[in-house]
């Protein structure tokens, strides 16, 4: 069996969400940038995208394609359990979702040639692979942006892109879930969740998002109005992508600012504590809640971020201690938000994605952990209309690489935009002036739709 190269740990800088130091007036234009909903694109239907993200790179074979009949050094130390699909086994420490894993379809074969953090980021988020880690600046936008920029918000006074962060953020990895060349006007709005989070009665309530009062108002429409007189008489910036004047961003912003309905939406006080209970009363449960929340009060594209300082998937070494602490409460957030989904009738529209950027190698290392393995990982997708108990695709039988079915995270994207009635070959024009497609190759999961 070949041998991998040791990683390189991850590092990050704090980098806060909050933007205090402006009022809510003076930032409504950036406001507006963040916002802006696409309000001449086509679309057939209200579907939306919950993304977990299991950043870090979450173990295959110690989750969904377990080798129990591997040698030791190779399968791990968890016993696989039966779930109600045939053939189909998961981890001992994630029960709840073995039950309801006919709500979900597993890729088992999703494959990349690259060990990088960021190159595999970019690759998962945009269908590209594109930076490294010693270049880390995105080269396509992520599907979060693209689908603001072609979709919109699915309610208006809603935004159509948001970032759940469940701490503060890894700069490098951060960057591929932006809108790279579409403008910042596309990039997510991020909120981070507080940490940790143990106040049931806390809520996340974002300044930006209060609604103004009629002072506040009268001033922004002098704004808008002022802002129209300009664009009538000159050339007004904007994005690389020339077909969205900055008129429309002062104009949704004073939109959403003269609604509660974002600030209502990030209010988890709202919620039963039945509910909040169900998804557990920590930063993923709650963070998860959160999207939930999001994507029926119109939002089109939510990621929940569980990579953070002290609860990355990046398991070089000790990786039973980490697992034993995180997929119980991983477990949990997942099967509460699917059956929330079921239970309030979005289960249909709304599309459940779980992935991270790679898998980990086949053979535990020295320090009883694994390493990056590009060549082989999983991806769960549920709800959006797919066919659920699906398996696609296999490793061959120490979990090296695809031995049926190889899935790019191209044809993942495909699956994602058939789901949004987002065109893959729409056509964008970048900072040099080249045209981009949004997905250059990749076919959609046949056996999945």
């Amino acid at each position: 069996m070949r041998s991998t190269p040791q990683c390189r740990n991850r590092r990050g800088t704090q980098q806060g969400l909050s933007r205090r130091g402006f009022v809510q007036v003076g930032v409504a234009a950036g406001i507006g940038q963040a916002l802006l909903q696409g309000a001449t694109a086509k679309r057939s239907r209200d579907t939306a995208v919950i993304q977990i993200w299991l950043g870090g790179g979450p173990s295959h074979i110690d989750m969904y394609d377990m080798k129990p009949q591997a040698p030791v050094e190779c399968r791990g130390i968890y016993r696989p359990i039966a779930t109600n699909i045939a053939g189909l086994e998961v981890n001992e420490l994630m029960p709840m979702q073995a039950t309801r894993m006919d709500r979900l379809s597993v890729i088992r074969s999703m494959t990349h040639p690259s060990n990088d953090h960021v190159t595999g980021t970019h690759a998962m988020q945009t269908g590209h692979l594109g930076p490294t880690s010693k270049s880390p600046d995105p080269t396509h936008p992520s599907a979060g942006s693209v689908t603001a920029r072609l979709r919109g918000a699915n309610a208006h006074g809603m935004l159509p892109y948001v970032h759940v962060r469940t701490d503060l953020p890894i700069q490098l990895y951060s960057q591929q879930f932006d809108a790279a060349y579409l403008g910042q006007q596309f990039a997510p709005f991020t909120v981070t969740m507080p940490f940790p989070y143990y106040n049931p009665d806390q809520s996340i309530n974002v300044r930006d998002l209060q609604p103004l009062n009629q002072d506040a108002l009268d001033r922004m429409r002098e704004r808008v109005s002022l802002t129209r007189t300009l664009s009538n008489s000159s050339a007004m910036p904007g994005s690389v992508d020339q077909q969205h004047p900055l008129l429309l961003q002062h104009l949704q912003a004073m939109e959403l600012l003269s609604h509660d309905a974002g600030a209502l939406a990030f209010d988890l006080s709202q919620e039963e504590d039945a509910v909040r209970d169900a998804y557990g009363r920590n930063n993923w449960g709650q963070g998860a809640l959160l999207c939930r929340r999001l994507v029926e009060a119109g939002a089109t594209f939510v990621t929940l971020n569980t990579d953070s300082s002290s609860n990355l998937w990046d398991h070089h070494g000790n990786l039973k201690l980490g697992l034993d602490r995180q997929l119980p409460v991983y477990d949990q957030m997942l099967s509460a938000l699917l059956d929330d989904l079921v239970d309030r009738g979005l289960f249909n529209r709304v599309l459940v994605v779980v992935c991270g950027e790679f898998g980990r190698t086949p053979r535990m290392n020295e320090r009883s952990g694994r390493d990056h393995w590009g060549k082989a990982g999983f991806v769960l997708l549920g709800g959006g209309g797919v066919r659920g108990g699906q398996i696609v695709g296999s490793t061959t039988s120490l979990g090296e690489e695809p031995a049926s079915r190889p899935v790019t995270p191209a044809d993942l994207h495909a699956t994602v935009y058939h789901i949004l009635g987002v065109d893959p070959r729409h056509t964008f024009i970048d900072h040099s002036g080249r045209p981009v497609p949004v997905l250059s190759e990749g076919y959609a999961i046949s056996e999945l739709l």
